[in-house]
C-alpha cells in the first residue's frame, strides 16, 4: 500500500477519535432528562407483574426507579404512611440529583393512592401517573371488623400507645388477609380521613400539575368513584382522564401505549 494512501488513513481516522471525544458521552448515548417513581400495589412487590409492561415502554424514555413500599407482602405496613412518603421523595431527590430535569410520581393501585398523597403532603414532583387508583379507607372502614380494628387503633394512638399491635383484616381487591400492625401505622394508612383518602389528597396537591389517570372498565372505582376523585383535582391543561378495557390488574398494561405517548409530549422525547 502507498505510504501516502496509508497517511490519510491514519489522518481521517485520527479525526474520527477527536470528534468524537469532543462530543463526549452524548455522542453514543443520550442522557435521560426525565424519571418516573412507580411503586406497586397491595401485598406487590418492585417488580409488579402488572407494571412490568408500563417500565419496560418507559424504561428507554425515562430514568424509571421501583421501591418496595410499606405496603408489600414483605413489610405489611411496618412503617406509617409518613415514612412510604419519605421514601418517594428520597428517591425524587436522588433523580434529581443525578441531572433528571421532569420527575414523575405514580404506580398501580395503592401506589397511585401514594403518588396522590405525596403530592398532597409534599409536592414537589412534575407530574402524578396514577394507574387502576386504589386502597379507598373511607370504604373499607364501612366493613364492621376493620372498623373496629382503626377505631382500636385511633384509641392507642390518643392515648400515646401508638406502638402497640393491632389485628386487623385487610382487604384486597375481594381477598383477605390478617395482618397484625402498630396502632400508628394502621391509623395512618386507615383512617378514614386520613392520607389514605384519595379525594381528600386530590383536593390538596401543592401545585397543579399534569396528571395521567387510568382506570379499567372492570374496576371497582371505575364511574364515579373515579370521577369524583379525578374532579377534584387541580385543573392542568395537560391532564388527561383514560379509561380503557381492562380490569384492577391489567389497566396499567392496557392502557401503556397512551402513557408512553402522553410522557413524551410532556418531556419532548
Amino acid at each position: 500500500m502507498p505510504s501516502c494512501w496509508l497517511g490519510l488513513r491514519v489522518a481521517s481516522a485520527l479525526a474520527c477519535a477527536c470528534i468524537l471525544a469532543l462530543a463526549g458521552p452524548a455522542a453514543w448515548a443520550q442522557p435521560a432528562t426525565c424519571g418516573v417513581v412507580l411503586m406497586h400495589g397491595k401485598w406487590g412487590m418492585p417488580q409488579s407483574p402488572f407494571l412490568k409492561t408500563v417500565v419496560q415502554k418507559l424504561t428507554p424514555l425515562c430514568a424509571v426507579k421501583l421501591i418496595e413500599m410499606p405496603w408489600s407482602r414483605n413489610r405489611m405496613y411496618d412503617r406509617p404512611y409518613a415514612d412510604a412518603l419519605a421514601q418517594i421523595r428520597q428517591t425524587v431527590a436522588e433523580l434529581r440529583q443525578s441531572g433528571v430535569q421532569w420527575v414523575a410520581v405514580g404506580g398501580q393501585s395503592f401506589g397511585a393512592n401514594a403518588a396522590l398523597a405525596y403530592m398532597a403532603q409534599v409536592g414537589d414532583a412534575d407530574a402524578v401517573l396514577p394507574l387502576a387508583p386504589g386502597h379507598v379507607p373511607e370504604y373499607f372502614y364501612q366493613v364492621p371488623e376493620v372498623r373496629r380494628s382503626v377505631d382500636a387503633a385511633r384509641q392507642l394512638l390518643e392515648a400515646g400507645q401508638g406502638e402497640t399491635l393491632v389485628e386487623m383484616t385487610d382487604i384486597n381487591q375481594g381477598q383477605r388477609r390478617p395482618v397484625k400492625v402498630s396502632a400508628a401505622s394502621l391509623w395512618s394508612y386507615f383512617n378514614p380521613q386520613g392520607w389514605g383518602n384519595m379525594a381528600l389528597s386530590a383536593q390538596a396537591f401543592m401545585k397543579p400539575v399534569p396528571v395521567f389517570w387510568a382506570i379499567g372498565t372492570l374496576d371497582p372505582l371505575h364511574g364515579a368513584g373515579s370521577e369524583n376523585i379525578y374532579k377534584k383535582l387541580p385543573v392542568h391543561p395537560d391532564s388527561r382522564y383514560l379509561v380503557v378495557q381492562a380490569n384492577h390488574a391489567t389497566t396499567p398494561e392496557v392502557a401503556s401505549d397512551e402513557l408512553l405517548q402522553w410522557v413524551q409530549a410532556r418531556t419532548g422525547r
